[in-house]
Parts: C-alpha cells; structure tokens; sequence
C-alpha cells in the first residue's frame, strides 16, 4: 500500500513539474521586467507600467508621458533572457500643460509632505502621479493604508476633474507577486 502511494505520488510530482519550473520562470520573468522598467533611465513618476507574464509572453500596459518611452520599455523587455514575445499597450498621455502643471503641483506636495519624505528620497520613489485630460490615478506602492489615504486627500486638493487611488500596500504588493 505504501508502495504504491509513493508510486502514485512520483507520477503526480512527474507530471507537475513543467508547471513548476514555467512558474519559476514566469516570476524570474517579472523580477527581470521590473528591473529593466525601474533602471531606464527616462522612466518616471509620471510614468506608469505594468505587466502580465505568462510563458514567457509579456502584456505591458500602463501610461508614459512620452512616445519614446513606451518603444524603449518595450525593446528593454524583449532583450530579457525568457521573453518570447512582448505585447505593447502602453498609452503615451497627452500633451497637457494643464496636466503638466497639475502633475508637478501634486507630486510636489505628495514628497514634500513629511510623511512621504522617506518615500522621496528612494532612488525609484513609489508613488507615482499619472494625469491624463485633468484626471489624476495615483499608482504605486506605499507603507500602509493610511499613507495610501493621505496621498489621495494631497491629491484631491488641486481640482482635479477626478482622482483614482490604485496605490497598493505592501502587504498587497507582496500578495500578488506570491499569486503569480
């Protein structure tokens, strides 16, 4: 009876292996995705990117301030050891100045306020303040659920036609690096 339940479990074990290794991959994929996206040089926070991994296939999708940026972010995935295809939906913003100006005025008082000094002088600061067309999303990962409260109230108060707060926490970052 033993035998064969060490028989069964082999042949189980066997057969579900690939699946382990593509998921090892996958998240080796979105470790390496995420270092090409934070270490180009142009990439912001004004910027926004996110992605999808699944077999080696990359969905990238977000929004970037210029044309550029979305053909680089895109050329640095597609060089990535694993990566058999990148699918590019990045959407470039408008050109605003009113967005310009409501983008610079609320970053400016999310990192100046000094519960977000920490978060300021990271070399990639997380928060990041995406305006497209007078509306704010504000996109990234904080300490807590009350920083991710206070930076929308920052936010909130500068007129803008609406504000969208997809900060996550770090507990709920982490949660979905595990899923994957």
């Amino acid at each position: 009876m033993f035998a064969r339940f060490i028989a069964a479990l082999t042949v189980v074990l066997a057969l579900s292996a690939p699946a382990w290794a593509a998921d090892r991959k996958d998240l080796q994929v979105v470790r390496d995705v995420q270092k090409q996206v934070l270490t180009y040089p142009q990439f912001s926070i004004f910027d926004a990117v996110h992605m999808q991994v699944d077999n080696g296939s990359v969905l990238l999708t977000g929004k970037v301030t210029m044309p550029y940026k979305k053909n680089d972010l895109e050329k640095r995935v597609a060089k990535i050891d694993g990566v058999h295809q990148v699918i590019n939906k990045i959407d470039v913003l408008p050109v605003s100045q009113f967005d310009d100006e409501l983008r610079f005025r609320i970053a400016r008082a999310i990192y100046g306020n000094s519960n977000f000094w920490n978060y300021g002088s990271m070399a990639n600061p997380p928060i990041h303040v995406i305006v497209e067309n007078g509306h704010v999303t504000l996109d990234g990962v904080v300490n807590s659920n009350t920083d991710r409260m206070l930076a929308r109230s920052i936010a909130s108060s500068f007129g803008a036609f609406s504000v969208t707060n997809d900060l996550k926490t770090d507990a709920e970052a982490q949660a979905e690096l595990e899923h994957l």
